[in-house]
Parts: C-alpha cells; structure tokens; sequence
C-alpha cells in the first residue's frame, strides 16, 4: 500500500505538481478572505478605529508586549532544541537565539517562512560549521515542533471550548470535538512510539533521530508555552466587553493564525484578520480591529525591525572584521566543534 500511494504520489507531482496544488490553495485562501474583509470593513469608521486604539489601556499594552516578547524568548529554544536533536549541542544558545529570532521575525512578516527563515539560518549557522542539510534538519525539527504545539493547543481547547472552532469553520460543536479528540490520540500515540526505541526518519546522508518519548514532552512543552503567550497577548488586546474565555480566544487565535500560514502571505496579513473578525463577531468591529493593528505592530514590526538592525549590524561588523584582515569563516578543515571554536575566537 505504501508503494503505489508513493508511486501514486510521484505520478501526480510530475503530471501536475504539488507546489501548483499549494499555490491555488494559497490563492483561494487569500481571495476569500479578501471578499471576508471587504465585506466586513466596508462600513468601518476610520476614525473610530483610531479613538479605539487610543482607548485600549497603556497597561495591556505594556503586558501585551511582554508576554511577545517571552513568545519571541520561547521560540529561541525552537533552535536550540533542534541543534541538540540533530548532535550540534556544541552551538552556543546565543547563536540559536539569534538564528531563531531573526528567521522568525522574517519569515513572519515576508511571507514563505520555510525558505527565508531557512535562508537567514543557513547565513548564521554557516559560520559555526553547519551545512546546507544540517540546517534544512535544523528547520525541519524546529517546525515540527511548531506544530505538535499547534495540534496540542487545539487539540485541548477545541476538546474543552469546540464552539470555538465551530466559530471559524462553521462545523457543528461535536464534530469539532471529536476531531480534537482524535488529535489528542494519535499525539498520544505518537509519544508512545517514539518513547519505546530509537526513531530515525529519512535517509542516506539526510537522516534525523527523532527525540525520545521524554524529550518530545519538552518539545510539545515549548510550542505550548509560545503559542500561549502570543495568544496572552491577543487576549489582552481584545475588547474586555463582552466576556470571552482566554481557551475559546486562544483556539481562534492558533486556528486563525494557521490559515494566514497556509495562505503564505506575509504575516498572513488579511488572512489572520478575516478569520478574526469572523470568529470574534460578538465585539466592537472598530474596537477589534484597533485590537488586532495594535498586536501587528507588537508581533509583527517591532521585532521584524529589531531582527533587521541586528542582521544589518552583524554584515557591518563582519565587512570590518574582513576589511582589517580577521578571519570570519571556520577554518577549512575542521570538525563542526573546532571550527565553531575557532569562529568564538574570531568574535
């Protein structure tokens, strides 16, 4: 069976291929929610939105921000996590933190995630001796912890909250959560196969030892934590009237940041806010919208021009470090741990 689903699959990719199929996709996704936000935006009051934003309280403002930024902080270990998986321990966490959070912040806000994240990597953990593979398995772990959080939060708030879901996807409540609890199984199960023995995936020269049943537990604990503090930050940025619990908002949260990924738009803007607005219908549109610019520019632009000063000044001082005749590339010849040791000595 899982011969001719593979020759199956080979036979479509070469006749019509899967990155038309996604590109379609991504397009249906964004011309809907296009037609979702004309819809409800063609009686916006600008000006409305404007006292909106100014009416939203300093403090939650000020808390928003924060938990952001121990989002920005969890996502930091993504990498870390992901070096340690693949036998790279030897990079120092300053490194994954800034390989981390500058492709984050770029991949969030141009859009294809998967390749310019990869390529922010691939410009930093190229001088501590990675190659192009070890990266993509850098990649590769990072999202996969992406998004056994995701199916976590969902699987455990659409359980709980399944209106929540139902909000967005317009499925009945009992649907939804038996989906959740089919999620919850086979995470479950999941966790059960890798706790028993050794898992390796892929091969050849492309090989990644999954982590064990405990370390797993680490990993679902990671995307968890930063999925809940972006949705903290959400929350505290929405209308305070009416009441809305922090696990329905943070369904609609992960399930609407998920479609914006699926669209690759850059920060799946229009996407996100569409399936916000629909999700959401029971506040204010202008005190929501207010809500919702305010988190872009506190998830979005802020960090996206924090991770392109730092990009920019790390080529200056690499242009100076060259121009003055230091080494900046690990030494032709050395083992990963050398040649990371060598590049620590060159700054």
């Amino acid at each position: 069976m899982y011969h001719r689903l593979r020759a199956a699959s080979e036979a479509f990719d070469r006749k019509i291929g899967w990155h038309r199929v996604g590109f379609v996709v991504s397009l249906a996704v964004i011309a809907a929610a296009a037609v979702v936000l004309w819809r409800m935006l063609r009686g916006i009051d600008v000006h409305e939105v404007i006292a909106a934003v100014k009416a939203i309280p300093r403090f939650d403002i000020v808390v928003a921000g924060a938990f952001v930024a121990a989002g920005y902080f969890t996502l930091t270990f993504y990498d870390y996590f992901a070096l340690h998986t693949i036998g790279r321990g030897d990079v120092p966490y300053r490194i994954a933190a800034l390989a981390g959070f500058t492709s984050y912040s770029v991949g969030h806000n141009v859009g294809a995630s998967a390749f310019t994240g990869g390529a922010v990597r691939y410009r930093i953990y190229s001088r501590h001796g990675l190659s192009a593979i070890d990266v993509a398995k850098v990649c590769f772990v990072a999202g996969f912890t992406f998004w056994l959080g995701n199916a976590t939060v969902l699987g455990l708030g659409i359980a709980i909250a399944p209106e929540a879901a139902s909000a967005i996807n317009q499925v009945p409540a009992w649907i939804n959560r038996g989906l959740a609890i089919v999620t919850l199984i086979a995470l479950a199960t999941y966790v059960g196969w890798v706790w028993k023995t050794r898992r390796v995936i892929g091969r050849s020269n492309w090989e990644v030892t999954l982590p064990g049943g405990p370390l797993t537990l680490l990993q679902i604990a990671i995307g968890i934590i930063d999925l809940g503090c972006c949705a903290a930050a959400m929350y505290m940025l929405v209308p305070h009237e009416p009441y809305i619990g922090f696990v329905t908002l943070a369904v609609i949260f992960v399930a609407a940041t998920l479609l914006g990924f699926a669209s690759h738009s850059p920060g799946g803007l229009g996407v996100f806010d569409a399936a916000m607005l629909v999700a959401l219908w029971q506040f204010d549109k202008e005190q929501l919208l207010a809500g919702l610019l305010l988190f872009r520019l506190l998830y979005y632009l802020v960090p996206f021009a924090l991770a392109l000063l730092i990009l920019g000044g790390r080529e200056a001082w690499l242009a100076i470090a060259r121009s003055r005749g230091r080494s900046t590339e690990p030494a032709a010849g050395l083992g990963p741990a050398q040649a990371a040791a060598g590049d620590e000595r060159t700054g």
